[in-house]
């Protein structure tokens, strides 16, 4: 089975078009407080949403072919190289966020500083769903899709987002660092070349230490499960296959 993760600001929306082209198996996660109930008590941290994640992956019996993008793909690396039991093979993109010299990009920092953060997710909810969507458009997202993603953002999401971002500080590898390495299960790092918030050499040089397949998505921008899932779906399945 392949179980896909989404990110930051998304919910399990993201992988539907994948989902539906790639003729697998397959089941779309939700991150607690993404498009769904914050639990209570739940600190909303990378280390909460690993835990998380960990918890889902034992309620399934066989080892799963794991697939995540943004945070998802954080918590994917994560779990290929501290659970890596758990795992059939996993897919990430966005590696740079796991490079040891890796540094947040703009956005990030305002979410990662109390005050700014959440001043700034404020006045965002205040905007139309058309203006706030219209950014996710210049970044290749069609329409509706952007609508839809901008619209999900309500906020429970958006103080999951504050405290999963301030957890990460000054990046992840910083504070995973401890089981870093090649990971037990065969691994694919994903570099979509038009994404604005990766770097290819970094993502060449995580692969690298994670003895993993590093695989180019040609001219495919940073929401590519949404701007061109069925060419997507053709990259995973080649390479589940392959292991399978």
């Amino acid at each position: 089975m392949i179980v896909f993760v989404h990110g930051v600001p998304e919910t399990a929306r993201l992988w539907d078009g994948v989902r539906a082209a790639i003729g697998m198996e397959s089941l779309a996660l939700t991150m607690p407080g993404f498009g769904c109930e914050r639990p209570e008590g739940f600190g909303a941290t990378k280390d909460d949403y690993v835990s998380w994640l960990v918890e889902e992956l034992d309620r399934i019996v066989e080892p799963v072919h794991l697939v995540g993008h943004d945070w998802g793909a954080a918590l994917t690396y994560r779990v290929a190289t501290a659970y890596g039991d758990q795992l059939a093979s996993w897919s990430a993109d966005v590696a740079n966020v796991m490079h040891p010299d890796y540094v947040w990009h703009d956005l990030a920092r305002f979410w990662q500083t109390p005050g700014a953060g959440e001043s700034l997710l404020a006045d965002q909810r205040a905007t139309s769903v058309e203006i706030r969507a219209a950014r996710f458009e210049t970044l290749g997202v069609n329409h509706d899709d952007a609508v839809a993603m901008a619209g999900a953002v309500d906020e429970t999401m958006g103080s999951c987002i504050l405290d999963l971002y301030r957890s990460a500080l000054p990046n992840p590898y910083a504070h995973w660092r401890d089981k870093w390495g090649p990971t037990a299960a065969p691994g694919m790092v994903l570099w979509p070349s038009a994404d604005p918030f990766g770097d290819e050499s970094m993502s060449i040089e995580v692969a690298a230490g994670l003895g993993a397949h590093h695989e180019t998505l040609e001219g495919m921008g940073h929401w590519w499960p949404l701007q061109a899932p069925a060419q997507a779906a053709v990259v995973l399945a080649s390479y589940i296959s392959s292991i399978n």
